[in-house]
């Protein structure tokens, strides 16, 4: 029994001194709890010591928490556990990945279920003076002085604690003092705080946005292409996306201030209807040509401690901006492009842009725009089919069906009473851009149609 005692000691102690090195790099930390030895085995097989697991659960989490890194926890349910391995390699990697979303525990609940004490009370919030001057200026100096982290670090508990006035006045003494350039990009870094924060089940959560080229007429439905986004396989497993159910418009977006944006943040983590960015009306956003579907991105890769444990440390990062894309995200943008082209064809011409923060939906657009103009001069192929097809409908109102085949572009042109007039087939190398954005650019000089006419 002294030897067990002994040996448990050891394996404790080591967990301590690792959770201890790697604290200082972790905001938060996930800990999975094992109700019995049989559930352990399921998880790790080959370890059935309840006792160790536990004690090694509690220290570690006295070790985070006296180091301020929140401290996560899951029941271990060998059912939910089972039903996500199915499909999935049996490796250790992939066990140690499964993380029961719904049900995590944080704060006192999560210390309750290892077996340590509550804390006294939540650490109190950043206090603030009532004058906003001082505050706006030290914001701004270290806004001037390239101190990034600083600035994020100040704007994320001017945020919490709803001093939208501070915010709004350090943006006006950005211009007095330094012109408006400055001042637009001190906006535009508050406004990137103000999008993610520690909020939401997982710790983290921030907002997106996909803008949309709309078609002519009624939009699409918003539902529809938000599930079909999150449906396609496109996003990161460990990000979970969930969409408001309306289009929203781009000026009202771009219009939202940093402590606007946040509320709309805290809205949709407490799954309500964000009362400073209500729906666009649809015939505006028809006339404008482009709707916004904003949504709740929820990151759920919480750093396990089994994952630490194993590997003996933090995971070096291989992150490289200039690197070439993994195989993963060659293949998410695959799919991204091709639920473009299915969303394309469903909806009779809307072409999905970007997924980008909501800071970023104007430039977005711009460069969609920009783009279209430079891709408008190389389209005098399909101006001058689509002339031969009116001569050939005899004052008849000539509409287009278009369909992207693969890389290519099919388009079928009919009077609107449905006779046939032509077709005319365009692959990659002669379009002047990729066949899922093509009908945008169509759609200014012919009518589109989903389907061929009296069909």
């Amino acid at each position: 029994m002294t030897h067990e005692r002994d040996q448990r000691d050891k394996i404790v102690q080591a967990a301590v001194e690792l959770a201890r090195d790697v604290a200082g790099d972790l905001e938060s930390v996930l800990l999975t709890h094992y109700a019995d030895p049989e559930t352990l085995d399921t998880l790790r097989p080959g370890e059935t010591d309840i006792g160790t697991a536990r004690a090694v659960n509690a220290a570690v989490a006295a070790e985070m928490i006296d180091r301020g890194t929140e401290v996560f926890v899951q029941r271990a349910d060998r059912a939910a556990f089972r039903r996500w391995m199915q499909g999935r390699e049996n490796t250790p990697e992939n066990r140690r990945a499964w993380i029961d979303r719904g049900r995590l525990l944080r704060g006192n609940a999560a210390l309750r279920l290892l077996g340590l004490a509550p804390t006294a009370s939540p650490p109190p919030r950043p206090q603030f003076d009532k004058s906003p001057g001082p505050i706006a200026d030290r914001l701004l100096a270290a806004f001037v002085a390239g101190e990034g982290e600083e600035v994020d670090a100040l704007a994320q508990d001017l945020l919490s604690a709803r001093r939208d006035d501070v915010l709004d006045l350090a943006i006006r003494k950005a211009a007095e003092r330094h012109g408006d350039q400055n001042a637009d990009e001190l906006a535009g870094a508050l406004l990137a705080a103000a999008e993610g924060g520690a909020v939401g089940p997982s710790g983290w959560a921030e907002l997106v946005a996909l803008p949309v080229a709309l078609p002519q007429g009624t939009p699409p439905d918003a539902v529809s292409i938000g599930e079909g986004l999150v449906a396609s396989g496109a996003l990161d497993d460990m990000l979970e996306l969930r969409f408001l159910p309306h289009w929203r418009s781009p000026e009202t977006l771009a219009g939202l201030s940093p402590g606007a944006l946040r509320r709309v943040l805290l809205d949709l983590v407490a799954a309500i209807e964000p009362r400073e960015l209500p729906p666009g009306d649809t015939d505006e956003l028809a006339r404008g040509g482009f709707g916004v579907l904003v949504g709740l991105q929820i990151d759920w890769g919480i750093p396990v401690w089994d994952d630490i444990a194993a590997e003996g440390g933090l995971p070096l990062s291989t992150s490289d901006d200039e690197a070439d894309p993994t195989p993963e995200e060659a293949r998410a943008a695959a799919l991204f492009d091709r639920w473009r082209g299915l969303v394309f064809e469903a909806s009779g011409g809307c072409v999905p842009l970007g997924l980008v923060p909501p800071s970023e939906v104007d430039a977005e657009i711009a460069d969609f725009l920009d783009e279209a103009g430079a891709q408008t001069r190389g389209i005098d192929e399909i101006v001058e089919f689509i002339a031969k097809a009116r001569h050939r409908a005899e004052g008849d109102e000539v509409v287009c069906r278009a369909e992207v085949v693969g890389d290519g572009l099919e388009l079928s042109f009919y009077t609107e009473q449905g006779r046939f007039l032509d077709s005319l087939s365009l692959p990659a190398d002669r379009m002047p851009a990729k066949a899922v954005e093509m009908p945008r650019l169509i759609g200014a000089f012919v009518r589109l149609v989903k389907d061929a006419p009296g069909r």
